[in-house]
């Protein structure tokens, strides 16, 4: 789910699979993000702060790949990325966080 106040939507995702590559669970975060921002009326384009949170910072690569893809050329946010002792199921290897502005 989201949350939106004034004017700045709030959202959090986690991968669908625990059993997957960074990649795969990069593409599935950031699909569901990108229906969530939707829903809220935002979209990829407008984020403007993202916190990607990976329990190993092997992974930081192939992560930072299927995000580049994913992003519109010239709309890259703010991003901080930080390595966590674990996420909330096991096998989850990323968590990401944005703020976007609505349409």
């Amino acid at each position: 789910d989201s949350t939106t106040h004034a004017g700045v939507v709030y959202t959090v995702e986690v991968p669908a699979s625990a059993d997957t590559d960074i990649r795969t669970q990069t593409a599935e975060t950031l699909a569901g993000l990108e229906r969530l921002l939707a829903e809220a009326g935002s979209a990829k384009s407008r984020i403007l702060m993202a916190t990607i949170y990976l329990v190993d910072m092997a992974d930081y690569d192939g992560m930072n790949e299927v995000w580049d893809a994913w992003l519109p050329p010239g709309c890259a946010p703010a991003r901080a990325c930080v390595r966590v002792a674990g996420l909330a199921r096991p096998g989850w290897r990323v968590e990401i966080a944005l703020t976007a502005a609505r349409l």
